[in-house]
């Protein structure tokens, strides 16, 4: 029977080595017939299904290619011949970045792979993708040698793709990192705010305006050390000038107003260097929250919240937030573009003067009331091992609102995020949930009438 069954593969596959169409279908039918035969085996099935993908293999020369692989071109001016490509790292409507490794030295980089043919895009889109492209290495160019911009190592351009290599920042999105510890502390925030802050002063510095800072497009190096990247919406300011870009370009969450008005009025006058500083805030309050500012299920809802500056700071994740926290977020959200902070001004907000807040010459009276809460302090150390818990939580009060709690909410949200943290992964699909939702934890107006009122 298995003789038989090597038999009718060979047929099989020389009538499929044949461009014959009607040879290939009756050799179809063939397999067909054999297989439903009557007279078979389960043991006979197995060996005919082993020996056809054994000679399949043998006859028919063809390249297995994995989903998440790309077949290689042949024309990549080198790239290849320099580097080997790994694995898949993530991707973009026009690019795919991956993991590669240079030959001689064995280094680490992540390379950009952007896409110019026109299988996916028509000839006017591939050519706006490689304007852009060129528009972003020059950029990069301009901005090297700072520590928190991602460094441009080298590029390789072919008629089909261009290859930009960067850095490899292992520790990836401060998005991802924001999911896995929900939220951040004012000091940890201040490290990575002032970092930010020193990427956009220096941007502005140079006439560059980054126009879609976001969570998803600041890197994580082993330190922790933020890398600013995706300069692809990017724009140098011409010299004598402020504001002169009058396109819509960027991520919804992150618009500043006049961006949106410029695409509503034909009044409002063109935008510049302070929608990073919007920017800025938006991604502050979002470390410190675990939410965004500015958020809604229908997206005409969020962009009015923004274009109206609707925001607060009345949930309980802001009772324990400093007031100079808030006022630099609220300069940074100002409406007005004119009266919202910049980036040199900000290096001077107290939330970055922190540590020279502590005055030095202090009143006898201000000496007397710190010694005595010192004093009051060791007693109350001393005799924490034999005193009475004073501050324990009713039981009553964290089954009516746990979240009220700050070492309870943590609690609830690292657990929520455990659970439903795919819902928050990115927005590429429509489908997938903003991580606002996470925190939209109030009672919908049809379940408030079905609560029984405690006795």
């Amino acid at each position: 029977m298995s003789a038989l069954c090597c038999c009718a593969v060979r047929a099989g596959l020389d009538c499929l080595s044949n461009d014959d169409a009607g040879s290939c279908a009756s050799a179809g039918r063939n397999f067909l017939d054999f297989i439903l035969t009557p007279f078979i085996t389960l043991k006979e099935l197995q060996i005919f299904s082993t020996t056809m993908v054994k000679m399949a293999m043998e006859t028919v020369d063809v390249e297995v290619i994995s989903p998440t692989e790309e077949a290689p071109n042949e024309d990549t001016s080198g790239f290849q011949a320099k580097y080997f490509i790994k694995e898949v790292l993530g991707r973009g409507a026009s690019s795919v970045v991956k993991r590669c490794v240079e030959k001689t030295t064995g280094k680490e980089f992540a390379v950009k792979i952007v896409d110019l043919t026109t299988e996916r895009t028509t000839e006017a889109d591939a050519k706006e993708i490689y304007n852009g492209t060129k528009n972003e290495i020059a950029i990069l160019r301009m901005l090297a040698g700072h520590p928190n911009i991602v460094e441009l190592h080298e590029v390789f351009e072919s008629a089909a793709f261009i290859f930009l290599v960067f850095e490899l920042c292992r520790k990836g999105e401060l998005f991802d990192f924001l999911n896995r510890v929900v939220c951040l502390s004012e000091k940890k925030t201040r490290v990575i705010m002032r970092q930010l802050r020193d990427v956009v002063a220096f941007m502005h510095s140079r006439n560059v305006v980054h126009r879609d800072l976001k969570l998803e497009n600041i890197l994580l190096d082993d330190q922790l050390n933020i890398k600013v990247t995706d300069f692809g919406f990017a724009a140098i300011i011409p010299p004598g000038s402020d504001d002169c870009f009058t396109d819509l370009c960027g991520t919804p969450g992150y618009l500043a107003p006049e961006v949106l008005k410029i695409s509503m009025y034909q009044e409002q006058s063109s935008y510049g260097k302070p929608v990073d500083l919007w920017a800025c805030g938006v991604i502050m309050y979002t470390l410190l929250a675990g939410y965004p500012p500015f958020w809604h299920r229908r997206q005409m809802m969020m962009l009015r919240m923004i274009m109206e500056g609707q925001y607060s700071f009345a949930a309980p994740e802001w009772d324990d937030v400093g007031q100079c926290t808030k006022d630099l977020i609220r300069r940074m959200l100002s409406v007005d573009p004119q009266k919202r902070i910049t980036a040199e001004d900000a290096l001077e907000h107290g939330f970055f003067q922190i540590s020279t807040l502590v005055r030095l010459e202090l009143s006898p009276k201000q000496r007397l009331k710190r010694t005595i809460m010192t004093v009051r302090c060791m007693i109350r150390i001393k005799n924490l091992a034999v005193t009475k818990p004073q501050y324990a939580i009713p039981l009553s009060q964290v089954v009516r609102n746990p979240y009220r709690y700050r070492a309870l909410r943590k609690v609830i949200d690292a657990g929520a995020f455990k659970i439903y943290g795919h819902w928050v992964q990115r927005n590429e699909d429509e489908s997938q949930q903003s991580r606002a939702i996470m925190f939209q934890n109030s009672v919908k107006s049809e379940l408030k009438l079905r609560v029984i009122p405690p006795k």
